[in-house]
């Protein structure tokens, strides 16, 4: 592999090439998949006589395209100004230009580069005043759930892995799914019922990609803050893509990077998503190994759950639903209850937030065995008139 030339990025037989072809197709703009300096993009712009854009550019493009809330306009444009402001120099071809020169002993005023720099400057700061306000909301919703409290389960994976069609599923819920690349960027939250009756709150978050831009993940930190404070993590897969394995890795080196190593070595839930893509020999493979098999998505599963599903279909929901069931229900306690049938409120909270796997008449009062989850038994500890023991 040949060593990327500073100049250019790629070796002048490369850019001869690339330019004949664009002046044959009369392109007006090239994507170099990776990352160039200013430098380079200049000099294969001039080389090229058309517009160039690196992976960069062209993801902040699409951010830009899809961003619909204010958080994500927000987080888009932090982006891109810390893309643009290293790339100032290529924007001017007046850097001589001058203003707020003055007097007879002071120098000769302010660049307008001096000036374009000074103004990202403090739109930058402004912007990054802005997200640091919806983190601290964003806390203070995570605050106000805790003491409700319900599990959140998020939602990550590789973009276009089927994880709003997943939520949509799931929940109920219309949230716009479609077959592109990050539609969606803003955190989207729902109430879920479990066969058990505990209710949890599933969160859809934006998608991953390789190599994606520090700029980026650093924007959207406020956003990836509710993975981090989730109680149960869904790794959303497309098991019937050609890189899934590359896409796995991918996406568990940013979750790394967001401090969840731990939660990776615990185990994560891991959905194999789109297996009606699959023929009957792939998905019969699928099940088996447990694994991304078929079209050179096979990976080793990590050390949580792996199963196999369809979230357009419905296939292998059901037991996916029970998994998660099992495994928030894995650290509830059981607790005997003694309620007076006079306190209608309290065993109807206890059906609503509990499972309730006995209930026996005595003298008046209500006896029940029901599984509760750490932060409700403490939550039912507070109630007046209501003696409990954990079994």
């Amino acid at each position: 592999m040949q060593k990327p030339r500073p100049a250019t990025l790629f070796g002048p037989g490369r850019v001869e090439a690339t330019g004949e072809a664009a002046s044959v197709d009369a392109l007006d703009l090239v994507v170099v998949d990776g990352a160039l300096t200013p430098v380079q993009q200049r000099n294969l712009e001039r080389a090229w006589r058309c517009k160039v854009i690196d992976r960069t550019a062209l993801i902040l493009e699409i951010f830009g395209a899809r961003a619909r809330t204010r958080e994500g306009r927000l987080q888009v444009e932090l982006a891109a100004l810390r893309y643009q402001r290293s790339r100032l120099v290529r924007s001017w071809t007046h850097l001589e230009r001058q203003r707020g020169g003055f007097g007879f002993v002071g120098g000769p005023g302010e660049t307008q580069i001096e000036a374009d720099r000074r103004q990202i400057r403090n739109r930058i700061s402004r912007l990054e005043r802005a997200l640091d306000a919806v983190r601290r909301t964003r806390g203070l919703h995570r605050a106000a759930r805790q003491r409700v409290p319900f599990p959140v389960i998020a939602l990550v994976g590789y973009t276009n892995a089927g994880k709003t069609t997943l939520f949509n599923r799931l929940t109920g819920a219309c949230a716009v799914a479609r077959d592109q690349l990050f539609a969606t960027l803003d955190p989207t939250m729902r109430g879920v019922a479990l066969p058990s009756g505990q209710r949890v709150i599933l969160s859809d978050t934006v998608g991953f990609v390789s190599d994606l831009p520090h700029d980026l993940v650093a924007a959207f930190r406020a956003t990836l803050e509710e993975v981090v404070a989730a109680d149960l993590v869904l790794h959303v897969r497309d098991c019937a893509h050609a890189d899934s394995a590359e896409q796995r890795a991918d996406v568990l080196r940013v979750l790394t990077e967001l401090g969840l190593e731990d939660r990776l070595q615990s185990g994560v839930i891991e959905v194999l998503n789109k297996v009606d893509l699959l023929d009957e020999r792939q998905r019969a493979c699928l099940v088996q190994q447990g694994r991304g098999g078929g079209n050179g998505a096979n990976s080793q599963p990590n050390h949580g759950s792996v199963f196999a599903a369809s979230a357009l279909t419905g296939t292998g929901l059901e037991t996916l639903i029970a998994a998660i069931d099992a495994r928030l229900s894995a650290a509830r306690r059981v607790v005997e209850v003694r309620v007076p049938y006079a306190d209608g409120a309290t065993l109807a909270w206890l059906y609503r937030h509990g499972e309730v796997l006995e209930h026996a008449d005595d003298r008046g009062e209500a006896r029940l065995r029901v599984g509760l989850s750490p932060a409700d038994a403490g939550r039912l500890e507070q109630r007046p008139g209501v003696s409990f023991a954990t079994v």
